[in-house]
């Protein structure tokens, strides 16, 4: 692992403005600098780089942080990859644990190179490819190999000195009775890389009439077929500015689509959509368009996929392709717009369920219509009230049955921290918070005199402040330029005009109730009167609490 002290030290010597030019094109705007939101369409810049604090904001989508999260985000990387990615840029030198040992590709990458020089010079793989469609740009961009015997892949890696150890971690050969064997024999062999482009596995596909026509490396360290998705690294991009994904069931509905212009299609490995593969395709907030073969297992995986996106609040729908025809086949055969019609009208998630669900009964039978109703209300249960609402008359319709019986639950509650809104704004509220922000030490000061509730416009941010100085979302105070940092003096001054009308609405309230005895009243009236009085002479120090 990199060390904290080296972490640190590179981050002492980071310019955020230097990183961020790199990606954006930035204008100086008074002390700060502009730029177009790269995560949000816009032709007006709101998204401000302050040198003093070494931070990022976009007043458009909120998004914002120091110079590694903007890598992060901006490239898509975990937070130690962006590390490496930073000090790459400014040449510099991380240092590890002494027991880290960073991790040598070279025999997986080396191999994927000599499995394509194969395929290049086999004609039986290259007709394979032409009948199928896949063209000599398609078979180059996704690199596919050709995978000889398992005596001609041993001695490659033999003959260039290759560690075997280091093979075998990539699930690249093993060892059996016989000895040494390689995984992949007799194949086509698709590259699997990590969303960060780095190859990690292989797919492979049979041309000698083997049983099983696909296979993929085994689970290592490095491969997690329940993570990934083929094509991910390719579509990337275009996912990001499209925010849509194709997922599909198969290597070479990925490639052909990716032909045909829908370049956002990626494919499980040979596994049904996990709830390991959510946080990659919550990455881009997309829409998820799920795009599988119509037979059994199709349709099977497809109500999953279905249950497991909708439960878990992705938008998106299902497209099931018939009559044997899959995406691959529908490129070849040259039904790009039949294609793009599928895509942009696929049927939601819910429905898909739904119809999924009744299906397996017969409607007929009373019995069985009870069984889809409470099978409907079960999976119903995950789904949010304003979803559940939406569809209870679908399901009413579909089972004929009063809508009254569609049961609907609840969501449950759950605290959310309050947003900050800076649409309404008041300049003076504004800046005891930046001031808070950039000088904590008067937040006594503060806390001694005035609580949230007196915040009329801004009681949220404030609240915020409280809870967490450090939450994100008051990056947008910080890099206001016309909100100020007030002065000790000029702080207490501010602190009064906030006093000053909450005790006037507090005395107006307390004088017209009827649930406050008259004694205990009387009490409040005049302490009220009292700190009025205290605040407009400029004294707040002798201000009494009201219990």
């Amino acid at each position: 692992m990199i060390t904290k002290n080296s972490i640190e030290n590179l981050k002492n010597t980071l310019d955020i403005v230097d990183i961020l030019s790199t990606y954006l094109q930035i204008k100086k705007s008074g002390a700060n600098y502009k730029a177009c939101c790269p995560f949000h369409g816009e032709k007006t810049p709101s998204f401000v780089i302050s040198p003093s604090k070494q931070i990022y904001h976009c007043f458009g989508c909120g998004v914002g942080g120091d110079a590694i999260k903007f890598v992060m985000e901006y490239e898509k990387l975990s937070y130690p990859e962006a590390i490496e990615k930073v000090a790459q840029l400014t040449n510099f030198s991380l240092e590890y644990d002494d027991n880290y040992k960073k991790q040598d590709y070279t025999v997986i990458e080396s191999l994927n190179n000599y499995f394509q020089r194969l395929l290049t010079n086999n004609s039986e793989v290259n007709n394979y490819l032409k009948e199928r469609g896949i063209s000599s740009f398609s078979i180059e961009k996704f690199e596919l190999g050709f995978a000889p015997s398992s005596h001609e892949t041993i001695g490659y890696l033999k003959n260039n000195f290759f560690n075997l150890a280091d093979a075998k971690d990539f699930g690249l050969i093993d060892y059996g009775q016989n000895g040494i064997y390689a995984r992949f024999i007799d194949r086509i062999t698709f590259p699997i890389y990590t969303p960060n482009n780095q190859l990690v596995g292989f797919g492979g596909r049979t041309i000698s009439g083997h049983s099983a026509k696909y296979i993929n490396s085994p689970q290592t360290k490095y491969f997690n077929k329940s993570k990934l998705l083929y094509g991910y690294n390719i579509a990337k991009e275009h996912i990001f500015k499209e925010h849509k994904i194709i997922v599909t069931e198969g290597y070479l509905d990925v490639i052909m689509l990716h032909q045909a212009g829908f370049k956002t299609a990626v494919a499980t490995l040979g596994t049904a959509l996990t709830v390991d593969h959510l946080p990659l395709l919550k990455r881009s907030e997309s829409k998820i368009i799920v795009a599988y073969d119509g037979d059994n297992a199709g349709l099977n995986a497809a109500y999953k996929a279905s249950t497991l996106l909708s439960h878990n609040g992705f938008d998106g729908g299902v497209v099931i392709f018939g009559d044997n025809f899959d995406p691959a086949d529908m490129v070849k055969n040259r039904k790009i717009g039949e294609l793009n019609e599928m895509f942009l009208h696929p049927k939601p998630f819910v429905e898909f369920s739904i119809d999924f669900i009744t299906q397996q009964y017969d409607l007929y039978n009373p019995n069985e219509k009870q069984k889809a109703l409470n099978d409907i209300n079960e999976y119903f249960k995950n789904l949010s009230p304003i979803i559940q609402q939406s569809y209870q008359s679908y399901v009413s319709g579909k089972l004929n049955i009063s809508a009254n019986l569609v049961n609907l639950t609840k969501e449950h509650n759950r605290y959310t921290k309050p947003k900050v809104q800076l649409a309404q704004v008041d300049i003076a509220e504004l800046s005891i918070i930046k001031t808070l922000l950039e000088t904590q030490s008067l937040l006594g000061l503060v806390l001694d005199h005035i609580n949230e509730e007196m915040f009329q416009t801004h009681r949220n941010e404030f609240h915020l402040f409280l809870e967490d100085k450090n939450d994100p979302t008051l990056r947008g105070i910080l890099l206001q330029d016309e909100v100020k940092i007030y002065t000790p003096d000029e702080l207490k001054n501010q602190l009064m005009l906030l006093l000053v009308p909450y005790y006037n609405k507090l005395l107006q309230t307390i004088t017209v109730s009827k649930d406050v005895e008259f004694k205990e009243k009387t009490r409040k009236i005049r302490i009220l009167k009292d700190n009025i009085e205290s605040v407009k002479k400029g004294d707040i120090n002798n201000i009494q609490k009201i219990s």
